[in-house]
């Protein structure tokens, strides 16, 4: 990892982003943020796309989020919803400084009642290139059946965290409590989007885990 890393992640990343890396690795929960080669293969996905319109959920100080703002369009646009504003704050004088702050329409919410919201006007279903999911696996299943709606036929969802610190393929019994719920939530999350028709699926052993998910109708 160290190797993929230093070789070809570090060497391409914006200036931007390795200084919110930097300011957040003294965070205590720094853990949270999207690793850098999970980045790397966001930013290919999102040019691969032409990703204009685009959905994060889980923003933490905002490393995917000022990735893809840095990476789309000018006149492009993300819908960014956390629950935490504090955490966002400290990533958003970089944000600021990068010269994309304009892209960015920040939601502080939980995310099941800002799609719900999202969803009461029409024009919103089947409007977004793209979606980025890092906030509460509780609830993955829930976003996935609101973001599919959301999303136009052929466009992305990349869920984060889908190997869960590789304690998917564990014993049960050699886990903590935490890491036993979050491992069993994943686990029936990976099942339940493999048997979904509606989407192509790939999941990337980049970072914790990202799984690639194209709307096929």
């Amino acid at each position: 990892m160290q190797y993929i890393l230093e070789t070809n992640v570090y060497p391409r990343e914006p200036e931007p982003l390795k200084e919110l890396r930097a300011i957040t690795a003294s965070h205590p929960q720094a853990y949270f943020s999207t690793a850098p080669d999970a980045g790397q293969m966001l930013g290919i996905l999102l040019k691969l796309v032409g990703v204009k319109k685009t959905k994060e959920f889980g923003v933490f100080t905002g490393y995917s989020l000022l990735l893809t703002a840095l990476t789309i369009p000018n006149d492009g646009k993300i819908v960014a919803i956390d629950m935490n504003r504090e955490s966002y704050d400290i990533g958003r004088p970089i944000i600021e400084k990068a010269k994309v702050e304009h892209k960015i329409d920040f939601i502080e919410s939980e995310a099941v009642p800002a799609l719900d919201k999202m969803l009461e006007n029409p024009a919103n279903e089947g409007s977004f290139d793209f979606a980025f999911v890092d906030a509460d696996k509780n609830n993955y299943v829930n976003y996935h059946e609101r973001v599919m709606k959301l999303v136009k036929v052929n466009g992305i969802v990349v869920y984060d965290n889908t190997l869960w610190l590789g304690t998917v393929v564990q014993p049960e019994s050699s886990l903590n409590d935490y890491f036993k719920e979050g491992r069993e939530r994943i686990i029936k999350f990976n099942k339940s989007l493999a048997a979904d028709p509606r989407i192509d699926i790939s999941i990337v052993p980049l970072g914790d885990g990202l799984t690639i998910c194209r709307r096929l109708y």
